[in-house]
């Protein structure tokens, strides 16, 4: 008689090692909750616009469900070259320097496993998405955190990063405007992280998914239009956030001919493409859905207005957010760890976001808020979050 195994001794010791998403729990806690308002989940509270589901609607009439190229339709690659000529003047080739990925998130991944060999470091400024260093630690990589000062509203400088240097350090891992913090960086200070590369030699690798969502007059700087940084630049972007197309799940990175062919290698044996449909949607999104992101840009500015104004009644301070749809309050005042407000708040007055902590260790202290929810939603939020914090204040 064969005996029985501990399955858990046949887990590879590297993931065993890697903390479930520090965001996913108060979601599962929450799921089992009624009356619950979510300032927690990243996905736009809005439903795809309409003219990008007809397109995969039209798609599926015409029976496009096969698989397309590795490195996805030549169309879709042609839109987001085009793009990119548009808005930042760089010149990509569609057939070599355009990788179309079921989202950003499989795009890091395989830009990591091209990158990296066992025990190369890449710099990662905290705090950040979680899935950083994750990836980085499954990519055979050692992710090396720098952590930001809320001084500086938590924006990387090369001071930050000049310490955590070595002879291992491969790339630099940026995702700005940020999540968790809705930070942005100015020119100038993707300037000196540029300069900070060369020095260096290192790979940039510029999540910017949240590009197009900037508020109060500013504008994204795309890393790579910096010059001399489109050749040492891996660009992801994609159309989960500007679009309202989280569940669509396709992205895209951009970078030299030589790092989209080793992830295309790795892409293509693990993934083959991304869904036909998706990339269809994903075309006509980039052709005709400026209109609708833009509308939804205005929207989330009112709505950050109104969740920046309605903490600070709640006597938490807080910097201004200028990208993304996240707002970063700091809750130390309340005596409380990062963990212990949110799993309170949630138990007390079911509101649900997510701990600082869940970002990297300097954002203790700290908790996510997603504006990305109706004004109804943030009002109410708002209100429990004061009633919550007056009563921890005066006990």
């Amino acid at each position: 008689m064969i005996e029985t195994k501990n399955w858990e001794d046949r887990i590879s010791p590297a993931i065993k090692a890697v903390p479930p998403s520090g965001i996913r729990r108060f979601f599962d806690i929450a799921a089992e909750m009624d009356d619950v308002i979510s300032l927690g989940v990243g996905e736009p509270d809005f439903v795809t616009p309409w003219s990008i589901r007809e397109s995969c609607v039209y798609g599926l009439e015409q029976g496009y469900t096969s698989y397309t190229a590795n490195r996805g339709l030549l169309e879709l690659r042609q839109e987001i070259c085009n793009l990119q000529k548009r808005s930042n003047n760089l010149d990509y080739d569609a057939k070599t320097d355009c990788l179309v990925t079921v989202g950003v998130s499989e795009a890091l991944d395989i830009a990591l496993r091209a990158i990296l060999s066992p025990g190369d470091e890449v710099l990662i400024p905290e705090p950040c998405y979680v899935s950083y260093t994750a990836c980085t630690t499954m990519a055979g990589g050692v992710p090396v955190p720098v952590p930001t000062k809320i001084e500086n509203d938590f924006r990387v400088t090369p001071a930050d990063l000049e310490p955590h240097v070595t002879e291992k350090t491969r790339a630099i891992l940026i995702g700005y405007p940020n999540n968790p913090t809705g930070t942005i960086l100015t020119r100038k200070e993707m300037e000196d992280l540029a300069d900070f590369a060369v020095k260096h030699d290192l790979i940039v690798m510029s999540d910017e998914i949240y590009g197009d969502l900037t508020y109060g007059g500013e504008k994204h700087i795309c890393f790579a239009s910096l010059p001399g940084m489109q050749e040492r630049t891996i660009l992801f972007n994609g159309f989960s956030k500007a679009y309202a197309m989280t569940g669509w799940r396709i992205g895209y990175a951009l970078a030299n001919k030589a790092i989209i062919s080793a992830m295309t290698k790795i892409h293509q044996y693990t993934m083959l493409c991304a869904p036909i449909t998706a990339q269809i949607a994903a075309v006509e999104a980039l052709r005709h859905g400026e209109k609708y992101m833009k509308k939804m840009v205005s929207e989330y500015d009112k709505r950050r207005r109104l969740i920046y104004e309605g903490l600070q009644k709640a006597g938490l301070s807080r910097f201004e957010p200028k990208g993304a749809f996240y707002i970063f309050p700091d809750i130390r005042s309340t005596g409380l760890t990062s963990e212990e407000f949110a799993e309170k708040l949630l138990m007390k007055e079911h509101v649900a976001l997510v701990p600082g902590s869940a970002f990297g260790a300097c954002g203790e202290g700290y908790v996510r808020c997603s504006y990305a929810t109706s004004v109804a939603n943030i009002s109410e939020a708002i209100a429990r979050i004061d009633h919550f914090v007056q009563h921890i204040k005066k006990n």
